[in-house]
């Protein structure tokens, strides 16, 4: 037995405010039972701090990043009421002893949580830190107000597809009509879908047990797809975790169609949406129209195999040398 991820596991059941990413079920379905493990920090029977991690190998090297579709993870720290420089010191004495705990790996990556702020310990440590946004709707009680926020073209786009286009949003459909339409963006660009199927599989229907997910498909009354959007949501938050489109139809503004029935219906069920931004510059434009509050995030990283740096190192200037046309 894991005494860790066992008392890891009674904690999430009792702390309502450890994001759904870093939740046990996720993490079993995103990665399976034995695909990763937990750094703990107790005191007096008290779970101080935590942080998930993945386990796993590529190429013989010891590899700890994300999980499929697991948009964050990284440290818990349990609220304190001590004053200022006190809680800072207490940050630092736990988020240390979760570096402690961490087992040896060749290359580490993690993409925070935006409410985790302090990432000094981890630098004292020899990891860096690279700073990603997203877009958050952080109260989603006036929904007139957040019609209001969006970009013009957003509102227009929605009343495109609603008049012109007629568009009927379904949540009824099955989840191959929503693997199928987030295919047809990738296979757009000549890509295949980066999350193997299973896993979107097993994600959907953990999900759906809890009543924790929703998908929204735009259809016209000849019955053609256009897009979707499928989010996933806890008690503080709702998550834009996959969306699509057929390409052939995308000027008929479905993609912002789906998003609002998708924020409307995370109004009824929780506090807040999430939009899960990207560093694509297309996707970001996208969603940063939609009027949420752009929200830093870290990712935390560290290499010590020299190999596999330089390896990583090259592929990052080969990408950025594809990115700039060069």
């Amino acid at each position: 037995m894991n005494e860790k991820k066992e008392a890891y596991r009674k904690l999430c059941e009792e702390e309502p405010n450890i994001p759904l990413f870093s939740q046990p079920w996720w993490l079993d379905a995103s990665t399976g039972d034995d695909g990763w493990d937990v750094a703990l920090v107790e005191k007096g029977g008290l779970v101080l701090a935590t942080m998930p991690y993945l386990k796993g190998r590529r190429a013989g090297f010891r590899i700890s990043t994300q999980p499929w579709l697991t948009l964050s993870l990284g440290p818990w720290l349990r609220p304190s009421t001590a004053k200022l420089p006190r809680r800072i010191a207490q940050q630092k004495e736990l988020l240390q002893a979760l570096i402690a705990q961490l087992p040896p790996f060749d290359h580490f990556r993690q993409s925070w949580h935006y409410s985790q702020t302090n990432w000094l310990p981890f630098h004292w440590s020899g990891f860096r830190q690279t700073t990603d946004y997203s877009y958050v709707l952080p109260d989603l009680t006036d929904l007139s107000a957040i019609w209001d926020g969006f970009q013009e073209n957003i509102r227009k786009e929605i009343r495109k597809a609603s008049g012109r286009y007629q568009l009927c949003v379904r949540d009824d459909r099955s989840l191959e009509d929503v693997i199928r339409l987030h295919g047809m963006s990738f296979n757009r660009q000549g890509k295949s879908i980066p999350t193997p199927r299973p896993v979107i599989q097993a994600l959907d229907e953990a999900c759906a047990r809890r009543g924790q997910r929703a998908f929204f498909i735009a259809e016209d009354s000849g019955g053609r797809q256009h897009a979707v959007v499928y989010i996933v949501w806890d008690a503080n938050s709702a998550y834009y975790l996959l969306g699509g489109g057929d390409p052939v139809l995308r000027n008929s503004g479905a993609a912002s169609l789906c998003m609002w029935e998708a924020i409307k219906h995370a109004a009824t069920v929780t506090r807040s949406f999430d939009f899960c931004g990207s560093m694509s510059e297309p996707i970001e434009q996208f969603v940063r129209a939609f009027g949420g509050r752009q929200c830093p995030y870290f990712s935390v990283s560290k290499t010590p195999s020299m190999m596999l740096s330089g390896y990583l190192f090259l592929n990052s200037l080969r990408a950025t040398t594809q990115r700039v046309g060069a």
